[in-house]
């Protein structure tokens, strides 16, 4: 185990009325909130009304930024941020799921800076420490965003996809009860970001008596679980709140202590919604079985074992069997054909996906642009 340096900040509120125990801390913010959300599924269930109102009733001024859209881009940020300057305000509360919260946090560190913020990180080299203070009111589970410091962020210009370094939330509302009006298609693709999340903590560099790998693959475990309970009852509220928590424990830190991850599929697949705007699960679920058969001699040792402990299988091939027939049931992709695409997806298109992945050495084996494409093209 590597040495590291840990410490949690966010204030987790879980459950059943969460945001009405969560009164005190808006009893603490400042009075003037940009209230950032999605394309209008919080009026639709009432939510909206909910945090509006309780915001007032604690006399504070909202400012709304709205229409954050899935794979937010840099130029959404750049709207939110200049809005939160223009109206000074003092806190930034992101109510949504994975991609609000990304461009709240984005928004909320690009409004204390006068410099452009991509640059500073990815140009300049340089980082960020100053943000507004924000919270978060999660509606659907799956990036575990509300859990850290990272948001990530589509530069249409740039054409690349990449975690901006932010701060985490000052506190989090969990409550199961929100996921409830989620189309099942979309559950299940956040669902299956969480076992990802879990999975790519697991398979990368580490001894193998290290515990933040077992916290890992007790995760992927438990959101296996409770996929399979709520493909038999989607309304089980049981498995919404464990697998609420299963993705909050995927992405709090604790599964990457002390070791690196292979975040190789997700690399691939942010620079796929890069060019072909699908959904983030969607992608993760068409591309990590497809990479795993890739790589499956360099990660024999560690396939296998997630084929005993997470899927109770023996040996590797009928791991990875395992995981493509859960692919199956939950109704994600299984090829391109099958994902929801703004265009047509060929072999030019999946050139410029692989010759655009920023590749890094932290999985079982170094890839190459060839390679990355070679495991695009079995997804066709």
């Amino acid at each position: 185990m590597k040495d590291f340096i840990f410490s949690y900040p966010v204030r987790i509120y879980f459950g059943d009325g969460a945001l009405d125990k969560a009164q005190s801390e808006f009893d603490q913010i400042q009075d003037k909130v940009l209230l950032v959300y999605g394309e209008g599924s919080i009026k639709r269930n009432g939510l909206y009304d909910k945090v509006t109102s309780l915001l007032k009733e604690k006399g504070k001024e909202v400012v709304e930024f709205s229409g954050v859209m899935p794979n937010p881009t840099y130029q959404k940020v750049l709207e939110g941020a200049s809005l939160a300057k223009k109206e000074k305000v003092g806190f930034v509360l992101a109510v949504g799921g994975g991609s609000v919260i990304d461009c709240a946090k984005v928004i909320a560190a690009s409004a204390c800076y006068e410099e452009d913020l991509w640059q500073l990180q990815f140009e300049r080299g340089l980082r960020s420490d100053r943000s507004l203070p924000v919270g978060a009111i999660l509606t659907i589970a799956g990036t575990g965003s509300e859990m850290n410091d990272i948001g990530v962020i589509t530069n249409e210009n740039a054409m690349i996809k990449r975690g901006m370094k932010t701060r985490a939330p000052l506190f989090a509302v969990l409550d199961p009860s929100y996921t409830l009006t989620i189309p099942k298609r979309q559950l299940f693709a956040a669902a299956f970001d969480t076992l990802s999340h879990a999975l790519e903590a697991y398979l990368g560099q580490s001894n193998k008596d290290n515990v933040s790998d077992d916290i890992a693959l007790a995760i992927a475990r438990n959101t296996v679980n409770n996929i399979e309970h709520l493909l038999e009852d989607f309304f089980d509220m049981d498995a919404r709140r464990n697998l609420m928590w299963d993705s909050a424990m995927a992405e709090n830190g604790l599964t990457k202590i002390g070791k690196e991850l292979d975040f190789t599929s997700h690399k691939i697949e942010h620079q796929l919604a890069v060019f072909t705007d699908c959904n983030h699960g969607e992608g993760l679920a068409l591309i990590l079985p497809a990479y795993y058969a890739y790589i499956k001699e360099e990660a024999k040792v560690k396939l296998e074992r997630i084929a005993k402990l997470v899927f109770d299988k023996d040996g590797a091939e009928e791991g990875l069997k395992a995981l493509k027939e859960l692919v199956e049931k939950m109704g994600l992709p299984s090829s391109f054909e099958e994902l929801a695409s703004k265009v047509k997806i060929d072999e030019a298109l999946l050139n410029k996906v692989a010759a655009s992945v920023t590749i890094v050495k932290t999985g079982p084996c170094l890839l190459d642009h060839e390679d990355i494409l070679k495991i695009l093209k079995n997804c066709l």
